[in-house]
C-alpha cells in the first residue's frame, strides 16, 4: 500500500500532524492507526520504515513512545485508496464530457477528495458514482484540484492515457487556468508575482513565499476597481498549493474574505462591510480552463460565469463606488 497524492505532481505538499495529549504513552504506530482508522497499524509501520513520517530533530521509529504535543510531518496527507472511496450520488455540474475527460464546475464548499475528516460527500465520491470506470484511472481521473472554498472549473480524465497526457501538460505549464480574484487594495494595472513557495517556516499548516521554495509564477491584470478593493484576472503559470492566495498576499493585496491569508479592508461603508462579513470564503473563482485535447491534440477551452455569491458581493461594491 502507498500514500496517494491526489493533486498534481507539481503541487504535492507534506502534511502536518500534532500528536494529541491523550495519546501519551502509546507507540507511534498505535497513535497513527488511532488517528487514521482507515489505515492499519501495519501500514503505518511500513510508512515509518520508508521514511514517510518525520519530526523535527530526526527520524522516528514505530516503537517510539509519544508524550503528546509532538509535531510530525507526513510525506502527504493520508487519503483513502481509490478502491476504498465509496461511490455516492453527489451532484456534479458537468460543463463538457467526451470519452477522454470531463470538465466540471466545482462549487465553493465542496472538498475534492476524501481525506482525514472528509470520508464522504466529496467530488471524488460523486465521480465514482457517475462513472464507475473511473476506478481504473489514477486518482479517479482527478488531474488537479481547487481548494474547498474556491469555485470553478476542473478537468477529470476518463482514461489512464488521458490522465497521463493532462498531467504532462500541467507539468509543461501549457494548461490555461484563469481566475477572478477580488483583492484588498489598489494593485498596479498588471503584473507578475514570481516568488518561490513552500511551507511557512513557523505556521506549518500554511504556505508562504520562502527563499528555498519551489518556483511559482502568477500573472495578473486589473479588471475593475472599487473604493477599497480591486477585481483581478489571474493566470497561473505554475500550480502550487494556495498559490494565488499566497502570492497576492505577498504582493500586498490579499484576497477579500480569505480566512487564512486575508486581512479586513479598512474604511468600508456599512453595506460593503456586511456583504464581506457574510461572504464566508476567499473571493476566488476559476472561470477559464484550456488545454490540448489528449486524443485529438486540438486546442480546447471553456469559460463559466462568475459564482453568484461573488457576483452579488461585487454588485454591492459597485454600488458603494457610485454613491461614495
Amino acid at each position: 500500500m502507498e500514500l496517494r497524492h491526489y493533486n498534481s505532481p507539481e503541487e504535492s505538499e507534506p502534511f502536518e500532524l500534532t500528536i494529541p495529549e491523550d495519546c501519551a504513552g502509546l507507540r507511534l504506530d498505535q497513535v497513527l492507526a488511532r488517528l487514521f482508522p482507515d489505515f492499519s497499524r501495519g501500514y503505518w509501520q511500513t510508512q515509518i520504515e520508508l521514511g514517510a513520517v518525520k519530526r523535527e530533530g530526526g527520524a522516528v521509529r514505530s516503537k517510539d513512545r509519544m508524550h503528546g504535543g509532538e509535531c510530525l510531518w507526513l510525506d502527504s496527507e493520508p487519503v483513502l485508496r481509490d478502491e476504498e472511496v465509496l461511490p455516492q450520488p453527489v451532484p456534479l455540474d458537468i460543463v463538457h464530457q467526451d470519452a477522454a475527460f470531463l470538465v466540471l464546475h466545482k462549487p465553493a464548499g465542496q472538498v475534492v477528495h476524501p481525506g482525514h475528516g472528509n470520508r464522504e460527500g466529496t467530488l471524488q465520491n460523486g465521480l465514482l458514482y457517475y462513472d464507475a470506470a473511473l476506478s481504473q484511472v489514477p486518482r479517479s481521473g482527478i488531474v488537479h484540484r481547487l481548494d474547498k472554498d474556491t469555485s470553478g472549473l476542473m478537468v477529470v480524465a476518463r482514461t489512464p492515457q488521458a490522465h497521463t497526457d493532462l498531467v504532462r501538460q500541467l507539468q509543461a505549464r501549457t494548461v490555461q487556468r484563469h481566475y477572478w480574484a477580488l483583492v484588498n487594495g489598489t494593485p498596479p494595472k498588471e503584473g507578475v508575482v514570481n516568488a518561490p513557495m513552500g511551507r511557512h517556516p513557523r505556521l506549518r499548516t500554511r504556505m508562504a513565499v520562502v527563499g528555498q521554495g519551489r518556483v511559482a509564477v502568477t500573472h495578473y491584470r486589473v479588471v475593475d476597481r472599487f473604493p477599497c478593493h480591486t477585481l483581478l484576472e489571474c493566470r497561473l503559470e505554475t500550480g502550487r498549493t494556495h498559490q494565488i492566495r499566497v502570492h497576492l498576499q505577498h504582493a500586498g493585496f490579499p484576497l477579500a474574505g480569505d480566512p487564512v491569508y486575508g486581512v479586513p479592508a479598512r474604511r468600508l461603508d456599512d453595506a460593503s462591510l456586511a456583504a464581506l462579513q457574510g461572504f464566508g470564503r476567499q473571493a476566488l473563482h476559476a472561470f477559464r480552463l484550456g488545454f490540448l485535447h489528449p486524443v485529438s491534440g486540438l486546442s480546447c477551452a471553456w469559460s463559466i460565469d462568475m459564482e453568484p455569491d461573488m457576483a452579488q458581493l461585487i454588485t454591492v461594491l459597485e454600488h458603494a463606488r457610485h454613491v461614495g
